[in-house]
C-alpha cells in the first residue's frame, strides 16, 4: 500500500500527539501523588517569597506560618515571638508596664476576661465581658491576640485609647488610659469584722501559695495577737475572693487548695500524651482547721481560679457564692523553640476531683448572688455565720 503524503503526516502527528499525551498523563499522575508536608510547606514558602508583590523573606514567612498554625488550634494556643515570650515571663512574675487587663478571644471578639486590681483599667471602670473593638481609633478587625497584648504594654506614662462595646450600651465607649508599672500583689487580706477574715487572690503567680499562708498568719495575729498555730481557731470564718481572677499557674492553685484541703484529689489532667496525665493530691493538714470558707466567683474567674473553686466545692470545704465562672478548663504548656521564641499550646484538659470538666461551661455557685457590691461581703459573712451555727448544731446534736 502506498501512503499519500497527507496520510503520512497524519500518522506522524498521531504518534507525536500520543507521546505528548503520554508524557502529560505521566506528569499529571506524578502531580496527583501526595507530596510530603515538609516539601509542600517549603515549596509554598519559596513560591510566595519569590512571587509576592512585595519583597518578603522566607524566614518572615515561616513566622507567619507558625502563627497561623497555632491560631487554628484553639483560642488559647499561640506562637510567642521574642516580645510575646518576654511578656509572658514578666507577667508570670507579676511586674510589667501596661494598663492591667487580661484579654481573651470570646466568639471571635477581643474580650476583657478581667481587669486587674488597682490598675489603670480597673480605675477607669473597664469591666469583665467588655469587647475591645478599637485601639487608638483604629479597628482591631483582622489583628491577632498577641498583637493586641503587645500593643497594650508600653512605657509607663504613655497613653492609649480603647474603643469598647458593652452589652448594656448602644454606643461605643472610649477609654483613654495611661500606662503604669503593673506590680501585682497577688494576695491581699484584711479583717471584715472580729473573727472573720477576707483574702483576695487577684491572679495565681509563683509566690501565691506562700503569700496565702502568710496572709492567714497575719489574720490570726490581728484576731488573737498570737502567731501560735493553736490560735488560728480564733478565726471563725474566711471569705476567699476569686472574682475577676483570670488564673495563672496551675501549680500555684494546687498549692493554695492544699492549704485548705486535708486529703484527697485536688485536680487531675488528661491529654493525648502520656506526660499530660497527672493527678495532684492534697497533703495532710488544713491550716484553717475546718473553719468555714465562702469563695466568691463570677464570670471573670477563670482557669486556675476555677481549679481552686472546683476543688473546694467538690470536697465540701467551701460554699461558692456569686455567679457562674468563665469556663476555661484547659491546660497550656509553654514549649520554647529557642531562647527567644516559644509556642504556648493546649496539652491537656483538667477535671475537678469529682470528674467534672468545666471547659466552656464554668462552675455554678452554691449560692447565687446578684445584689450590689456594697452588700456582697456582708452577705458572705452572714453565710459564714450560718455555716458555723449549722456546724455547731450538728456537733451538739445526739
Amino acid at each position: 500500500m502506498v501512503l499519500r503524503p497527507l496520510t503520512l503526516i497524519g500518522i506522524i502527528l498521531s504518534i507525536v500527539t500520543g507521546i505528548a499525551l503520554g508524557v502529560l498523563a505521566h506528569q499529571m499522575t506524578r502531580a496527583q501523588e501526595p507530596a510530603s508536608s515538609s516539601h509542600t510547606l517549603s515549596s509554598a514558602l519559596r513560591k510566595v517569597s519569590e512571587n509576592y508583590v512585595e519583597e518578603i523573606s522566607e524566614e518572615e514567612l515561616l513566622l507567619h506560618a507558625l502563627d497561623g498554625m497555632m491560631q487554628r488550634l484553639d483560642d488559647h494556643s499561640n506562637f510567642l515571638d521574642r516580645s510575646a515570650f518576654n511578656d509572658l515571663k514578666i507577667n508570670t512574675n507579676g511586674r510589667f508596664g501596661g494598663i492591667g487587663i487580661e484579654v481573651g478571644l470570646v466568639d471571635d471578639f477581643f474580650t476583657v476576661i478581667s481587669p486587674m486590681d488597682q490598675t489603670p483599667a480597673a480605675r477607669a471602670g473597664i469591666k469583665a465581658g467588655d469587647r475591645i473593638t478599637e485601639l487608638n481609633g483604629a479597628s482591631l478587625k483582622g489583628r491577632r491576640l498577641t498583637d493586641l497584648v503587645s500593643a497594650l504594654r508600653g512605657e509607663p506614662g504613655s497613653t492609649l485609647t480603647l474603643g469598647i462595646k458593652r452589652d448594656d450600651q448602644d454606643t461605643l465607649l472610649d477609654f483613654e488610659l495611661e500606662r503604669a508599672v503593673i506590680e501585682l500583689a497577688s494576695v491581699r487580706s484584711r479583717l471584715l469584722e472580729p473573727g472573720y477574715g477576707y483574702i483576695r487572690i487577684s491572679q495565681f503567680q509563683t509566690q501565691t501559695g506562700h503569700d496565702i499562708a502568710e496572709a492567714i498568719e497575719n489574720l490570726a495575729l490581728e484576731t488573737s495577737g498570737s502567731l501560735q498555730e493553736q490560735e488560728l481557731d480564733q478565726l471563725q470564718g474566711l471569705v476567699l475572693d476569686l472574682r475577676n481572677n483570670p488564673g495563672g499557674t496551675l501549680q500555684a492553685s494546687v498549692e493554695v487548695a492544699d492549704h485548705f484541703i486535708d486529703q484527697g484529689l485536688i485536680v487531675y489532667t488528661e491529654g493525648r500524651l502520656k506526660s499530660s496525665f497527672a493527678k495532684y493530691r492534697a497533703t495532710k493538714g488544713d491550716v484553717l482547721q475546718g473553719i468555714p470558707i465562702v469563695v466568691l466567683i463570677n464570670g471573670g474567674s477563670a482557669s486556675a481560679a476555677e481549679i481552686l473553686a472546683g476543688a473546694l466545692q467538690d470536697h465540701g470545704r467551701a460554699l461558692l457564692m456569686g455567679s457562674t465562672s468563665y469556663g476555661k478548663g484547659s491546660v497550656q504548656s509553654v514549649l520554647p523553640l529557642d531562647d527567644d521564641q516559644a509556642i504556648k499550646i493546649t496539652t491537656a484538659y483538667y477535671f475537678t476531683p469529682s470528674g467534672r470538666s468545666i471547659h466552656k461551661i464554668g462552675i455554678e455557685p452554691d449560692v447565687a448572688y446578684s445584689g450590689s457590691e456594697e452588700t456582697l461581703l456582708d452577705e458572705a459573712v452572714l453565710l459564714l455565720k450560718a455555716e458555723a451555727s449549722a456546724d455547731l448544731h450538728a456537733q451538739l446534736s445526739p
